[in-house]
């Protein structure tokens, strides 16, 4: 069983990734629910952290529903790093989770996340800072390299190991390819075999069924994977992926009943930590995939996304309830 400090994980566990906008603690909850084993909060801004930036300190929220659940922070500064590895240390998280693997723009060109990758040298210091300010496991998340041409991930997992990291999750692609093109999972299989290597190894990537779970599971004898896009409006994924480790049979998919109190509970927990109108606003760019390949859904998609007000949207929720009463497509 993979352990990070005091955390002990199943066998093969399933993470979530951390996703700007997407992972906050209503989308956490529900993939809690339905079987993930280790969380993230959204990648936090060291810079804005010390600013004291709303944005960044609201995504310190963390609830005890979640654990195990990580902080992941991200920035160029090694002084910040650690000024906000504090902060994160204050909140009392379950670890912290440094980002150098987050291929936006506007994140490499200031030195961080992906754009780290670069320099390895650098990619140590800041997580040495990172480690300074805190008690807790320190992890990491990165990616192969920064192109094809500079695939720098064995000396990056043997560095940060040296130095005190606890587990290494690599999202099998290059900085170059952003989200583009096939993952590479083989370069992390080296890194796993690697006989200096002795801290947890996750993979990042691609995984979107269970049958592709547990072809890599088998194929690369990592620790554990993380799951990310995949996920998004469909959190069952996590308990499909164990059931069929567990049994070679797939579960059912889940049913419209299923899906709108899936949709209907994150609104609600959305509205509960965000507020009102943000909740309603935010929730709106997840009610596609919620709901894809629902036959006729187009009318009430447009009600979903349109109608303000809590108790209208139930209302809205309820009647696609009635109309869908009887909906025995398969997805």
């Amino acid at each position: 069983m993979p352990k990070i400090g005091n955390i002990i994980l199943p066998d093969f566990p399933l993470l979530l990734a951390p996703m700007e906008d997407v992972s906050d603690p209503p989308f956490r909850r529900l993939c809690k629910l339905h079987g993930a084993d280790l969380m993230y909060s959204e990648f936090i801004s060291s810079e804005g952290l010390i600013r004291d930036a709303v944005k960044s300190k609201q995504k310190l929220d963390i609830f005890d529903y979640e654990r195990p659940v990580g902080i992941q922070i991200f920035g160029g500064d090694e002084e910040a790093m650690e000024m906000s590895s504090r902060i994160v240390d204050a909140v009392q998280p379950d670890l912290v989770d440094i980002n150098f693997g987050c291929p936006v723009k506007k994140v490499v060109c200031k030195g961080a996340g992906a754009g780290v990758l670069k320099d390895v040298d650098l990619m140590v210091r800041l997580t040495k800072a990172v480690i300074k300010g805190t008690n807790l496991p320190v992890t990491v998340k990165t990616r192969l390299g920064w192109d094809e041409s500079s695939i720098n991930i064995d000396e990056v997992a043997e560095r940060l190991q040296d130095i005190g990291v606890q587990a290494l999750t690599v999202h099998a692609r290059t900085r170059a390819q952003m989200y583009k093109g096939h993952s590479d999972w083989s370069h992390i299989e080296r890194v796993k075999n690697n006989p200096r290597i002795t801290m947890p190894i996750f993979g990042n990537g691609d995984i979107d069924s269970p049958e592709k779970a547990l072809e890599y599971k088998n194929k690369y004898g990592l620790d554990g994977m993380m799951i990310g896009r995949a996920a998004i409006g469909y959190p069952w994924i996590f308990n499909e992926i164990k059931h069929y480790f567990a049994t070679g049979e797939k579960l059912a998919p889940p049913s419209m009943n299923d899906r709108i109190e899936a949709a209907r509970n994150h609104l609600i927990w959305s509205i509960e930590w965000k507020g009102e109108r943000l909740g309603i606003n935010e929730m709106r760019r997840h009610y596609t995939n919620y709901f894809k390949g629902i036959h006729g859904f187009k009318e009430y998609k447009q009600k979903l996304v349109t109608t303000d007000g809590i108790n209208q949207l139930l209302d809205v929720f309820t009647e696609i309830e009635q109309v869908y009463a009887d909906y025995q497509h398969q997805f």
